[in-house]
């Protein structure tokens, strides 16, 4: 998988109500909001928009995105305009989750979420399903589940979407040997625990991502 190269394990969009569920303004997205970030996140991973799509966007943006301060969770689309958007959110979808790193799966339930497939016979298996599956706790877990990043001022750090487990280190070389070392003593951690079974799949766990300096 090429096209998907920043990522994380988790939400990738703010959460919504249910079609027909009470609206929670200020804490969660109208389904018109929802779908409309669901387009949007397509869009910044890569998806191109065909122009009728483009068009819908704007009319949509005009609607639910006003210049002025609004609290999310109360804006809402003309029922003719929400089933356009709803349509065009479901493709997104679904070209979203055609491009799920090996070994996880993009699933959407109130948000769009990217979740380790627990299938521990499959051809690549990540290490947070691994860890899932322990269900003990485990030192090594947190850096061993890291993705490696470079920093704005240039350093480069080893951690998840939003905190740094290891770092600053002067190259992606160094991150990811501290990655691998957490692996290392992960698979030692699930041996000492008796899950030998989860030990064994070390050799198939999703190779560390590194995001593009």
């Amino acid at each position: 998988m090429t096209a998907l190269t920043r990522w994380h394990v988790g939400p990738w969009t703010t959460r919504g109500t249910a079609a027909g569920a009470a609206f929670e303004p200020g804490r969660k997205r109208t389904p018109d909001e929802l779908n409309f970030d669901i387009v949007g996140l397509s869009r910044i991973v890569g998806r191109r928009q065909t122009l009728p799509e483009e068009m819908l966007v704007r009319r949509c943006q005009a609607a639910l995105r006003p210049t002025d301060p609004r609290v999310c969770g109360v804006q809402t689309l003309d029922p003719e305009m929400s089933a356009e958007l709803s349509t065009v959110a479901a493709l997104a979808f679904t070209w979203l989750a055609e491009r799920a790193p090996a070994g996880y799966h993009f699933v959407h339930t109130d948000a769009v979420e990217l979740q380790p497939l627990l299938d521990l016979s499959a051809e690549v298996v990540a290490v947070d399903a691994v860890v899932q599956l322990a269900g003990v706790p485990l030192p090594a877990a947190r850096l061993a589940t890291s993705h490696v990043r470079r920093s704005p001022t240039g350093p480069w750090y080893a951690g998840d979407a939003t905190c740094n487990w290891s770092g600053p280190h002067p190259t992606p070389s160094e991150a990811v040997a501290a990655v691998e070392l957490a692996r290392t003593q992960l698979v030692t951690q699930l041996t000492t625990a008796g899950r030998e079974d989860l030990a064994s799949t070390a050799d198939r766990w999703a190779p560390i991502p590194i995001e593009p300096s």
